[in-house]
């Protein structure tokens, strides 16, 4: 077994052979002239886009970005990634269709043994997140947690644990608030109704 084998198989590893610290070094110059790009760079960032995943990607990514190898990131069509994201993705991340996340929110696969004499080992186990999720902002997605479909997991968040499919989860530990439901087709804040007059003058205006 080599040692990218064992890193994707979850067992113990070092990364410092096997080209990996060349790897990471190009795939960190990619994310420096992403996160450097103008605004209006729009044929440019899709280039590099498609470097970084190693396949083109429809989704909306506002720099700085922030990852270790990119092309363990599988990003699903129309997500949308605020400032200051930061994906560990030694392990695999896989992220579903329509994803949105707020600023500052890290997602990491990776952890080290909590004997201080293994603490130079590493270990890795994947993160998987369903369509149409919303994470807030600063939340903090840890190794091996799996969020279901539609699930929000709200700011400042610390998710250890699965959170299953049409939720709203928060805290730290980050825990089941409820299920979305009939009010959530009702309401869309606190007491404020969903106008489906109000929806038909919204769409009026994009034209």
């Amino acid at each position: 077994m080599t040692m990218r084998e064992r890193i994707m198989a979850g067992k113990l590893f070092t990364d410092e052979c096997e080209g990996l610290p060349q790897e990471r070094l190009e795939a960190k110059m990619r994310m420096k002239a992403f996160n450097d790009l103008a605004p209006d760079q729009g044929e440019e960032k899709a280039a590099l886009m498609k470097e970084i995943f190693g396949k083109d990607v429809q989704a909306w990514i506002e720099p700085p970005f922030y990852f270790c190898y990119g092309r363990h990131i599988s990003l699903g069509e129309g997500c949308y990634l605020n400032v200051n994201c930061n994906f560990i993705d030694d392990g695999q991340i896989q992220i579903g269709d329509h994803v949105m996340f707020g600023p500052a929110v890290t997602i990491t696969t990776v952890g080290h043994p909590v004997n201080p004499k293994m603490r130079e080992y590493m270990y890795t186990d994947p993160v998987k997140i369903g369509n149409n999720c919303w994470i807030g902002a600063n939340a903090v997605i840890c190794p091996g947690v799996t969020i279901g479909d539609n699930s929000v997991i709200g700011a400042g968040s610390v998710v250890i644990h699965d959170v299953p499919a049409n939720t709203v989860a928060a805290g730290n530990p980050c825990r089941i608030i409820r299920e979305i439901g009939e009010k959530d087709q009702i309401y869309y804040y606190k007491d404020r109704k969903i106008d489906p007059q109000d929806l038909e003058e919204e769409k009026s205006l994009r034209k």
